[in-house]
């Protein structure tokens, strides 16, 4: 990982010694073959600061060196998974100093998302109750993705004046045709069957049956815990059939494409309106809803994310995910990044005064610049080990 980050010159808010308190951020535990890693933060829906993010960075590095450990399971504490960034903290933390703590804050999540997402050993997710940013960063690339009726995932950064990070940019622009755009536009909340239909999960498991598959799991014995296939037998035992229409996912996807694949924002959410005329989806009208109450800026950088991120790497999506968040900290085009979670989340006025405030005001050259290199002494661009493993590529179903 980038050892640079370890340790953030002139910010005692993220350098402070860690409580006992916060070291009970995250508890680990030892399993027959291997180690569970339990998110617990409860009653902050597990949201991820940064204690809890060096913590789980050095737990995991740890673990890959570790020959004992032969495969690790993630899950949370309470009724979320993980619901993303401790958004509150990290403006509190802007706003304290220099932007530049928030851009290598971010860094040092991204580099927890890379050793996740690569990871040398099979990670099994756990994901039930509400998976949001930053905990699609840490699951959406684990070898194993476990999902009950109880989850719900999102990807709702636009709507708060950033873009979908954490990897984003990887594993959505990795489902079926243009679903990948539709997420990252829309923050269209999906349940843990619909991630499995789409590629986002490799299972759909009854909440009912989850302590019983983590126990199996827990008990394998040392030399079946470093096979895939011996893991995928276990799981599979729990695993339940897809149980929704597939024509109606095919018709919903069939339309998604059809609009999704247009080339600017402008053009998508054109065709969505019109589609939108001769029919009473309400998913339809939610999307229009969603992307016109979305950051401007934000949507169409957005856009240009997850065209990218096609053709690029997971260390590549999140070192220009880095870039264009270090962007909206560093302002250089618009206070979005800051007056979205004042108005949705400290205020909660809910309603953002976006600058510019309208698609067709935001040019081409704004959009240039948030990809532009920074020439700031404070910041340092994200650079990270290459690794071996490329990371897991998420399984169409559809």
């Amino acid at each position: 990982m980038d050892q640079k980050c370890s340790l953030i010159p002139r910010q005692p808010a993220m350098t402070r010694s860690v409580s006992n308190k916060e070291q009970n951020m995250v508890i680990s535990e030892v399993i027959s073959g291997g180690m569970k890693v339990i998110l617990n933060r409860p009653r902050k829906l597990n949201a991820l600061n940064y204690e809890l993010i060096v913590q789980m960075l050095r737990m995991f590095e740890s673990y890959e060196n570790d020959p004992a450990i032969k495969f690790v399971i993630l899950k949370g504490n309470g009724k979320a998974f993980c619901a993303g960034g401790d958004v509150t903290s990290l403006m509190t933390l802007a706003k304290e100093g220099n932007w530049s703590f928030g851009a290598s804050f971010f860094r040092k999540q991204y580099s927890l998302d890379f050793l996740l997402g690569t990871l040398k050993k099979p990670l099994i997710a756990l994901i039930s109750g509400i998976v949001m940013g930053g905990g699609a960063g840490l699951s959406m690339n684990a070898t194993f993705r476990i999902v009950t009726e109880k989850t719900l995932f999102a990807m709702p950064e636009a709507s708060i004046g950033s873009v979908p990070d954490v990897g984003a940019s990887y594993f959505l622009s990795r489902l079926p045709g243009c679903f990948g755009e539709y997420l990252a536009l829309t923050g269209a909340r999906l349940s843990g069957i619909e991630m499995v239909e789409c590629g986002l999960a490799t299972h759909f498991v009854h909440s009912k049956d989850l302590a019983s598959l983590e126990n199996d799991l827990s008990m394998m014995a040392s030399s079946e815990a470093k096979n895939i296939t011996s893991i995928s037998k276990i799981i599979n035992k729990y695993a339940s059939e897809r149980n929704i229409k597939l024509e109606h996912a095919n018709l919903r996807f069939e339309t998604i494409n059809k609009c999704f694949s247009r080339e600017t924002v402008e053009d998508i959410l054109l065709a969505l309106e019109n589609v939108a005329l001769d029919s009473n989806e309400k998913w339809i009208d939610d999307a229009i809803k969603s992307m016109k109450s979305t950051s401007p800026l934000c949507i169409k950088l957005t856009l240009k994310l997850i065209r990218e991120g096609r053709s690029r790497t997971l260390e590549r999506c999140l070192a220009r995910e880095h870039l264009v968040v270090s962007h909206l900290l560093k302002r250089t085009v618009n206070d979005d990044f800051y007056e979205g979670p004042r108005a949705m989340l400290i205020d909660k006025d809910k309603k953002p005064q976006w600058s510019p405030s309208k698609l067709e005001l935001v040019d081409e050259e704004m959009v240039r610049q948030c990809f532009s290199i920074i020439d700031d002494e404070d910041w340092q661009p994200l650079r990270l080990k290459v690794r071996s493993n490329p990371g897991y590529i998420v399984m169409s179903r559809i």
